[in-house]
């Protein structure tokens, strides 16, 4: 599978911003589909995923009640909205794919995109 993220940018404290991933390939419905970030210093960490059928989302609870992980099966793609943002929340934010049964420890993985919050 491959992944194309993009949305990021520069946003002020309690701003918004959507993040996009858009999936190509064989069997892209056979992932499960998950952000990530990378803070500066910092390693890469979980933020949310979901799967292409049923209601499965998971949100970390750093950032549950801001985030909200959702996808558009027909476009095959797949968004992250951020509320109320924070300076914590400045990070490389990336797309991942890992097929069911499998971990994200064997994920493919967009491009980052960068957000910075700014205080």
């Amino acid at each position: 599978v491959q992944l194309q993220a993009c949305g990021g940018g520069l946003v002020q404290t309690g701003g918004f911003l959507r993040l996009t991933c858009a999936a190509s390939g064989r069997a892209v419905s056979m992932y499960v589909m998950g952000w990530f970030r990378q803070a500066p210093g910092k390693e890469r960490e979980f933020v949310a995923s979901t799967r292409w059928s049923g209601d499965s989302k998971y949100v970390v609870d750093s950032v549950k009640g801001r985030f909200a992980i959702s996808r558009d099966n027909a476009k095959k793609m797949v968004y992250l909205q951020m509320n109320v943002l924070k300076p914590e929340d400045t990070a490389v934010y990336y797309c991942a794919a890992h097929f069911y049964g499998n971990t994200w420890s064997g994920a493919s993985w967009g491009q980052g995109t960068q957000i910075t919050v700014s205080s």
